[in-house]
């Protein structure tokens, strides 16, 4: 692990090591989304633990379509917007970097606040079925194709967001087009049944993504920093692989790339990276994108297994490595590896979304104990 604690830079931030924690759902905001003391407290904790980048969970554009499932945060008025505040000052006054997650749920909405509906690409049902973890139960609802103005106030939506996020002190945003969600509903074929310009060929289904990435960029300037995370599989699919393999991906790092992107993260969706990675040839998606895209890329999937981490790294595959499992059970784990001292193994109960701030720590406590 010794190359993930060289420091790096991604966009216009110089960071101490190349560990990153990767988002993670916790519902833990409250009703109305507004982010809570105990959130505060938790992304701190990772900055004080000495991880170089913390991205946060995925947090609503919109109060139209975009909210996944109730107690999650949103960035859309002023009461979300100074919940955050507190959030990047912890952060930041511990010595750490934090980027937002903005998250567009589509047709995998099962907790919207301000909605019963859900819409996305075309009227095509979800695979699988609602996560109980977060809310939902049964097959999911076919969604409301989304209109050419719809699509637009989409696009809006993540870019009021990513300008309520620079006022509230975040380092950059990290749009979400990944994991099934709204972009990667549009990006993913079965799903996507569109015949204009959003639809068809792999280019015009990664249209959207490029173009809310090209729409912030335009809002926050050159040097602030907006990544995106990609996917193959989804919470709801986890064998889905882009039909076109290596020049899917290719197309779609390049228009990300050229849109303006700072970075990729390509995420594994609770696989080993290696499992997700494997592309035709001996190629590996994220190797591809960092080749293609000309940006640093995040790996995602194991990445607190040394051997896992050194094979990334080493061999060029990725220029930083984001950790969820890892991360829960060692919010110190740069202070570990540095200090040469043991990880704790991860208790999946850790996992428990609605678990509260205090039992997460406790858990981790009891961790260590063992």
């Amino acid at each position: 692990m010794t190359a993930a604690l060289e420091p790096g830079r991604i966009g216009g931030l110089d960071l101490p090591n190349r560990l990153v924690v990767a988002p993670m759902t916790r519902v833990s905001a409250m009703p109305d989304g507004t982010p809570t003391a105990e959130m505060a407290d938790y992304y701190a904790e990772y900055a004080e633990g000495g991880f170089g980048l913390v991205i946060t969970e995925g947090t609503y554009t919109d109060t139209a379509y975009s909210q996944g499932y109730l107690n999650q945060p949103g960035i859309v008025n002023e009461r979300h917007v100074e919940g955050w505040r507190e959030v990047t000052r912890r952060v930041h006054e511990a010595g750490g970097r934090i980027v937002l997650q903005l998250m567009h749920a589509g047709a995998l909405s099962q907790g919207n606040r301000h909605t019963r509906e859900t819409a996305g690409p075309s009227a095509v049902r979800p695979r699988g079925e609602m996560m109980p973890a977060y809310g939902g139960h049964g097959p999911w609802p076919v969604p409301r194709e989304m209109s050419t103005v719809d699509i637009k106030e989409a696009v809006t939506g993540f870019v009021t967001a990513a300008a309520n996020a620079r006022q509230a002190g975040f380092d950059g945003v990290e749009v979400h087009g990944a994991n099934g969600y709204l972009l990667d509903q549009f990006l993913t074929d079965y799903t996507n049944r569109r015949e204009d310009s959003y639809g068809g060929p792999v280019a015009n289904r990664i249209r959207l993504t490029a173009e809310v990435v090209a729409a912030i960029r335009a809002e926050v300037g050159a040097d602030w920093t907006v990544g995106v995370r990609l996917s193959q599989t989804k919470v709801n699919d986890f064998e889905y692989r882009w039909p076109g393999r290596n020049h899917d991906a290719e197309i779609i790092f390049a228009a990300l790339a050229d849109a303006g992107a700072s970075y990729l993260h390509i995420a594994s969706e609770g696989r080993d990276w290696l499992e997700t990675a494997r592309l035709d040839g001996g190629v590996t998606v994220t190797g591809l994108a960092r080749r293609v895209g000309g940006v640093p890329v995040i790996a995602n999937g194991g990445m607190h297994d040394p051997d896992r981490a050194a094979q990334v790294l080493g061999d060029g595959h990725a220029d930083f490595l984001s950790l969820g499992h890892g991360a829960l059970a060692n919010p110190d784990l740069p202070r570990r590896l540095a200090a040469g001292e043991p990880l704790v193994t991860f208790d999946r109960e850790m996992l428990e979304p609605f678990v509260t701030i205090d039992n997460a720590r406790r858990w981790r406590l009891m961790a260590r104990d063992r």
